[in-house]
């Protein structure tokens, strides 16, 4: 045999031992199992009590998003993907109240009820104290536990029980598709227009526009805007906002890790009035980026507290067993190319509160002359 053959047939051999190792070697991986499979298996068979597969993926899930270290990443189960939807909307199937745990556990108060509701119709009023939903006493129970009792199918009802004046009555009441407030407005003395903004999801830019705008019509000379507890939302609303009130130029950007660069500006069309805007350590994301763009322009005084120092936003991504997790995927950045990541924005004017007066601020029991923090804004806008 030549030479040359021999050559040519123990490259052959060559070839196909190493396709064979190969295939073995990708076979082999293929049946390998994870970490996470191995430990759920050998508690599925080995373990002496009960364990629910479905928590235990659960508790995995968020242990690996926990991991990460980023405090912006979460994990959202498929029990609560659907409230997780409905919040984002600013919408969800109900009777339209708002309620707070009562003191020591012995119901739960009303604290609004949203004009036009089914509960409005029904007679609920501020102030009652829910007690028990179909003729389940609810004293003692989770919030969330109470509001998936009140909730349920569009077009069903809900039988609520209230006390009221020590009385005890039971209403029933229709479910129905609620939209949640995103914007309120009202003019304090002196032509000044307060604007709360409760969150930057669904609809914020349209009843924030369309508050601005009344107030506009009604004589306001002079703009407060409350974005104090509020978590943030989505980006494009937040640039229909600032795109509104400022004039030409750059207001938001982002870098998503991929290196992929996005950049949105305002139009000449603004709002040229002295504006203010509240903040405090509970005012996130769009949030805290509106009041430093308002800054960065000197459109506004910033008044309040130091924000959270949130520069990550996160896109969220369904898995399939119905879960999801909302994972922080790249930066954003102010006009000013700054990012607020552990920073925040530190107010123009620092006005700080006791844990009491900044509850009643959250939950809304104070007037516009009882907040402090307002109170400092009318005050440096007068100024």
């Amino acid at each position: 045999m030549k030479k040359e053959n021999i050559i040519r047939i123990g490259s052959y051999l060559l070839v196909a031992v190493l396709a064979a190792f190969l295939t073995m070697a990708v076979s082999q991986s293929m049946t390998e199992t994870t970490k996470l499979q191995e430990l759920q298996a050998l508690i599925e068979e080995k373990f002496i009590g009960e364990a629910d597969s479905t928590e235990l993926e659960d508790a995995a899930a968020e242990a690996m998003i926990s991991a990460t270290g980023d405090r912006w990443s979460y994990y959202i189960s498929a029990d609560e993907y659907q409230s997780y939807q409905e919040q984002m909307a600013n919408a969800y199937v109900g009777v339209g109240i708002t309620i707070q745990e009562a003191e020591e556990q012995q119901g739960f108060v009303v604290l609004s009820v949203t004009p036009g509701s089914s509960a409005e119709e029904a007679g609920i009023r501020v102030q009652d104290l829910l007690i028990a939903v179909d003729d389940q006493d609810v004293r003692g129970m989770p919030m969330e536990e109470v509001r998936s009792l009140v909730r349920g199918e569009v077009g069903s009802y809900v039988s609520m029980t209230f006390l009221r004046q020590g009385e005890t009555t039971t209403i029933s009441v229709e479910r129905r598709q609620v939209q949640t407030q995103v914007a309120s407005y009202e003019m304090l003395p002196d032509h000044i227009g307060l604007v709360t903004i409760f969150n930057f999801d669904s609809r914020c830019a349209e009843e924030t526009i369309a508050a601005v705008e009344a107030l506009l019509e009604d004589g306001a000379r002079k703009l407060i805007f409350d974005v104090r507890n509020n978590p943030g939302g989505y980006a494009e609303e937040l640039v229909k906002v600032l795109d509104y009130l400022l004039p030409q130029g750059e207001v938001f950007r982002t870098v998503t890790y991929d290196g992929k660069e996005d950049v949105d500006y305002s139009d000449e069309a603004c709002v040229e009035l002295p504006m203010a805007v509240l903040v405090n350590g509970s005012s996130y994301s769009a949030a805290e980026f509106f009041a430093a763009a308002m800054q960065e322009y000197e459109a506004a005084i910033v008044v309040g507290t130091q924000t959270s120092g949130k520069g990550y936003f996160q896109n969220t991504y369904r898995l399939n067993d119905g879960s999801a997790v909302a994972l922080s995927v790249g930066k954003y950045y102010t006009p000013k190319g700054k990012n607020l990541e552990g920073v925040g924005i530190t107010p123009s004017v620092e006005v700080t509160v006791d844990e009491e007066t900044e509850a009643s601020i959250y939950y809304g029991l104070l007037t516009p002359e009882e907040d402090p923090q307002i109170q400092a804004a009318v005050e440096a806008l007068k100024e």
